[in-house]
């Protein structure tokens, strides 16, 4: 039930401020459970700049390091992901938090 709420508030957002991110991000949390992405600490590190706003539609794996001090929001975080991030002064979030506190998208890059 939380993810069909989610799918429904980026909708509405969407639709309020005229901004097609947060509906393409809803796009893809309606796919199947298989097809959601699923983004390794490594990519993010590598496809990011510091102090950036990510937004992976779906689930960041623990898997490589995190040397860039970014803000990540997600569907899900892996125990070891969030402790990664959290370690190395960056922000684990969720989509939800991200919507609320930026409603526009700005600076907001899609991953995965």
């Amino acid at each position: 039930m939380h993810l069909n709420s989610l799918i429904t508030d980026l909708k509405t957002v969407s639709i309020k401020q005229d901004v097609k991110i947060w509906k393409r991000i809803a796009l893809d949390l309606e796919k199947p459970t298989k097809k959601r992405r699923i983004v390794n600490l490594s990519k993010i590190d590598r496809f990011s700049k510091d102090n950036e706003t990510i937004v992976v539609p779906g689930k960041v794996l623990g898997m490589g390091d995190l040397n860039k001090k970014i803000t990540i929001a997600a569907y899900s975080f892996s125990g070891s992901a969030k402790e990664k991030i959290l370690s190395k002064g960056s922000k684990a979030i969720t989509i939800l938090d991200l919507i609320k506190n930026n409603p526009k998208g700005s600076k907001v890059k899609i991953i995965g």
